[in-house]
């Protein structure tokens, strides 16, 4: 029986070839340098197309993607993507552009452009978007620096940037990398932001305040016109994460709940491709105040074209090489022209349908810390399997046997044995029943064999590896020599 595992020239054999190209029709010694030049022949196995081609879709269909199954992956919206997305991105007129050619020449993309911004824009209520930033972290270390732009131009640059202790690892991180000092307050019982705590540290000081809303916890910050209203008593910025906008698609707009800026996640919210690091596409959203602050350069309209304005002569500068990840912005503006308004609102909707349903079936099996209604994720804790030799991390990896993405394990920090968990608008009633009947099943292991949760996962490529030893000894590269 053929191993599954063999390498591609373990499969090799002398004399196998598939398609050939024609010789070179010149001696390319005489225009590649030599110390570019192979001293020796490439080692490259010999095998027929058609085996190259089965062995690579055999290596696709090992690795878990959207299109395989669920991918409960909280606070990352891993969703379907439309294919009608990747084909509107492969259009000659998109796909061939080049970021030198001349404006004239690419106005359907600066239109498009111009217009996604515009739709941004009325879906957050800001005033203004760019579209540079290249995900998420990069969003947030824009709005930084345009935070500090803003104080300069006024007279204090400030010292300190306050997030509660339910934030994003990536907060504190761009924080710091922006030059500010991170100040983490304290969540309250409910799981929201103590606006006590916040009044405390909030001063004249703290150059903004930095808020995911629906929070990590999937719930909604019932406080929020508070909160803005104490940010705003100092002058100190108030930032929304976008990573969690997916549940309020439609329904609720950052600017009208008093947010200044506001990052996007179109490989999140808006169905670009998203896993394995990339790619991704990121936008910011702001009020007008902080407009002359922002990247260029900006996509405008001048009459009846449309060009990219470098005139802002307090821009923080150019935060991407060209304008954006392109082809992913041209995927989201399809995505939200496809849907319309009431296709987003449809979007959170259902998102907040879904995670509801699952965390009521889940609750009588696994601890729920937040009894409460959720928006379009939620977090249920291990506590109870720990108490009996069962891990979060143990679960995740059964869970793998039933063809389950696991969800996203030990976040927040404020959750022991957290497991937070996101079903998304695109599964189906019958996909969520399916993920329930793994869980319960395995809550039932834990009892009846946990010997066969501590093993897991058994029907994987790759058994259970040491997570530790596997980020400190990184080796993602095979080599024929090994």
């Amino acid at each position: 029986m053929d191993n599954p595992n063999r390498t591609i020239f373990d499969k090799s054999s002398s004399g196998k070839g598939g398609y050939c190209l024609p010789g070179a029709s010149t001696d390319v010694s005489n225009h590649i340098p030599e110390k570019f030049l192979r001293r020796k022949k490439a080692f490259l196995p010999e095998i027929t197309e058609n085996e190259a081609v089965r062995h690579y879709n055999g290596l696709s269909v090992k690795n878990h993607h959207i299109d395989k199954g669920l991918y409960p992956l909280g606070s990352c919206t891993m969703k379907y993507n439309p294919k009608i997305n990747d084909k509107t991105a492969s259009y000659p007129g998109f796909a061939g552009l080049h970021p030198f050619q001349p404006e004239s020449t690419a106005q359907g993309a600066l239109e498009l452009l111009f217009h996604l911004k515009e739709l941004l824009a009325e879906i957050s209520g800001m005033d203004d978007i760019t579209l540079q930033p290249a995900a998420g972290a990069h969003g947030e270390f824009t709005a930084l620096l345009m935070m500090r732009a803003y104080h300069i131009k006024n007279g204090n640059p400030r010292e300190t940037v306050v997030f509660p202790d339910s934030a994003h690892g990536t907060n504190p991180a761009s924080v710091a990398l922006a030059g500010y000092k991170p100040v983490q307050i304290k969540s309250s019982e409910k799981g929201l932001v103590d606006v006590d705590a916040l009044k405390e540290v909030m001063n004249e000081n703290v150059a903004g305040f930095m808020l995911t809303n629906p929070n990590t916890l999937g719930l909604f910050e019932k406080d929020i016109i508070e909160i803005a209203e104490v940010c705003h008593s100092v002058d100190a910025q108030f930032y929304m994460d976008g990573a969690n906008l997916n549940a309020l698609l439609g329904r609720v707009k950052p600017g009208e709940m008093g947010f200044d800026i506001v990052h996007f996640n179109l490989h999140k919210t808006f169905s670009t491709p998203h896993g394995g690091g990339g790619p991704g596409a990121g936008a910011l959203g702001f009020k007008k105040h902080l407009s002359p602050f922002a990247p260029v350069p900006a996509v405008a309209k001048a009459g009846d074209s449309f060009t990219l304005d470098y005139d802002k002569p307090d821009t923080i500068g150019r935060v991407h090489g060209f304008y954006g990840n392109f082809a992913n912005l041209v995927r989201g503006y399809t995505y939200i022209r496809q849907l319309g308004l009431e296709g987003l609102r449809a979007v959170s909707k259902n998102a907040v349908i879904n995670a509801n349903y699952l965390r009521e079936k889940l609750k009588e099996h696994y601890l729920l810390p937040h009894d409460r209604v959720c928006m379009h994720e939620f977090v249920i804790s291990a506590d109870r399997q720990k108490k009996k030799g069962i891990r979060t991390l143990d679960i995740a990896k059964r869970l793998m046997d039933f063809g389950f993405h696991p969800p996203t394990v030990y976040f927040p920090l404020i959750v022991s044995e957290a497991m937070m968990v996101e079903p998304t608008e695109t599964e189906s009633k019958a996909e969520l029943d399916r993920f329930i009947e793994a869980m319960v099943q395995i809550d039932k292991e834990v009892d009846e064999n946990p010997e066969m949760i501590k093993t897991a996962p058994h029907n994987t490529p790759v058994g259970r590896v040491d997570e530790g030893k596997a980020a400190r000894e990184l080796n993602v590269k095979w080599s024929p020599e090994e």
